[in-house]
């Protein structure tokens, strides 16, 4: 699905994007330590095809990587990880959000985080979706929760950092196929003992 306006459009990346994925992301990484569980050094040292094949477009494909461009130029990114494990094939994670500073108040942020939700809804299955966000950024943490996101705890120490430690708020979003789980007896089920 393409979310677009005159100047603006929101896609889903195909390895063709690796190369101006990669910069954005390296940069994000180094503009913003706190918000990335990764490093620029790590993700720096990754091959190109490492990024394309993250960005492949394929039937069986369980990691999709949206993009905002402005002028034909990649001025953001939101990605979505669905879980293998057959215990937990029900989940998703945003991970990778970022709008260049120059390009926010566009709503950018919000288009990738829709197209992101879209895109899980569609998928056979998956009935919530989850992210972390740096515990004290209330500008993204706000923009998760209008996009429909519920905080459900905190990590203490949850990444390192130059001079010491971040916490992370993790949080959920619901997918329409969640209500029908919980109705049919699924949902939240606990089990004796627990």
């Amino acid at each position: 699905m393409q979310h677009s306006s005159p100047d603006t459009s929101i896609r889903r990346l195909t390895p063709e994007d690796a190369n101006a994925c990669r910069s954005l992301m390296l940069q994000a990484y180094a503009d913003y330590p706190d918000a990335f569980t990764s490093s620029v050094a790590e993700r720096e040292a990754l091959p190109m095809q490492w990024w394309a094949e993250r960005l492949a477009v394929a039937t069986q494909a369980r990691e999709w990587v949206w993009g905002a461009f402005c002028d034909g130029a990649l001025v953001g990114v939101a990605g979505l990880t669905a879980q293998t494990r057959e215990k937990a094939r029900h989940k998703a994670t945003l991970f990778g959000m970022v709008v260049s500073v120059a390009h926010r108040g566009r709503k950018l942020g919000q288009r990738l985080v829709q197209a992101v939700l879209d895109h899980a809804a569609q998928q056979p299955g998956l009935l919530l979706v989850q992210l972390t966000v740096t515990q004290g950024n209330t500008a993204a943490q706000s923009l998760y929760e209008r996009m429909g996101f519920q905080p459900f705890g905190v990590e203490p120490m949850a990444v390192a950092v130059a001079g010491g430690y971040v916490n992370k708020v993790h949080m959920w979003c619901p997918l329409p196929g969640y209500a029908s789980a919980c109705e049919s007896g699924r949902g939240g089920q606990r089990l004796p003992g627990l």
